[in-house]
């Protein structure tokens, strides 16, 4: 098992993206904070996978709840060796629409939620004294504008920045910090995505997924299990030469 004796605290990890990457790091040995804003959701998810998963309460956007969280996942596991920021919000409008409430809900989950969950882990890591790895989930939305996804796709770019900033800073700590930038990915929340294209394109529900899928080179939408090798190799000790990039995991909707 390639994570064996390492403990990961995943954000947004109740559902989705974050429970894939959680139950794929306690198949390969590792123990995981299961960190998300819906606590009884965190509970189920971690009673569902076994007593090497422990439920944190996190809110990203609170200062106060990072640092209690933080403090809570390394209480009960007694240290922190890897962090994937995935907990994100999703919006689109035109930009005549977009209002300062939405883009203020947007850049305080998906930026300073990853920034400021970042330096909590960095600091741990740092005191600890013996390096760590940090993956903040990116996407291809972050590599080029879209007409419709203005915020997040800002938000997106943002953290591809500051994966390559935070990369380049404490890898003299030894904390490898990368990112992984994900395609058109299937699951629950592309049915509020598809809401949005029906409503500001005016398409049947379903149809802005089905034409998604139909154009990514590999055939069809991601799913969550397609992220996991990456998440699950960034950790290892064969990644230990790899600082502050970005790798997208989209069946090939991008070519950097």
């Amino acid at each position: 098992m390639r994570l064996a004796g390492k403990t990961a605290l995943i954000t947004g990890s109740a559902r989705g993206i974050g429970l894939a990457f959680a139950r794929a790091y306690l198949a390969e040995g590792a123990e995981v904070a299961i960190a998300d804003i819906n606590l009884d959701a965190a509970r189920k998810a971690a009673e569902s996978l076994g007593p090497k998963a422990h439920a944190i309460a996190l809110d990203v956007t609170r200062q106060d709840s990072i640092d209690a969280a933080f403090a809570d996942a390394i209480g009960r596991m007694g240290k922190l060796d890897i962090l994937i920021n995935n907990a994100a919000l999703f919006s689109a409008a035109p930009i005549v629409e977009i209002t300062r409430a939405d883009y203020d809900k947007l850049f305080a989950v998906n930026v300073a939620g990853t920034l400021f969950c970042q330096q909590a882990a960095a600091r741990h890591m740092i005191e600890r004294g013996e390096g760590g790895t940090i993956i903040n989930m990116a996407s291809q939305a972050g590599r080029r504008g879209e007409a419709l996804v203005a915020v997040y796709c800002a938000t997106k770019a943002a953290v591809i920045s500051l994966t390559q900033s935070a990369g380049l800073d404490l890898i003299r700590h030894g904390i490898n910090v990368n990112a992984i930038a994900p395609g058109v990915v299937d699951g629950e929340h592309w049915d509020g995505v598809d809401a949005f294209f029906a409503k500001y394109e005016g398409k049947p529900l379903g149809q802005k997924k089905r034409e998604v899928g139909a154009a990514v080179p590999f055939g069809r939408m991601g799913t969550a299990e397609d992220l996991t090798g990456m998440a699950i190799f960034l950790a290892t000790p064969e990644a230990k030469y790899i600082v502050a990039q970005c790798f997208g995991v989209d069946g090939g909707n991008w070519m950097a």
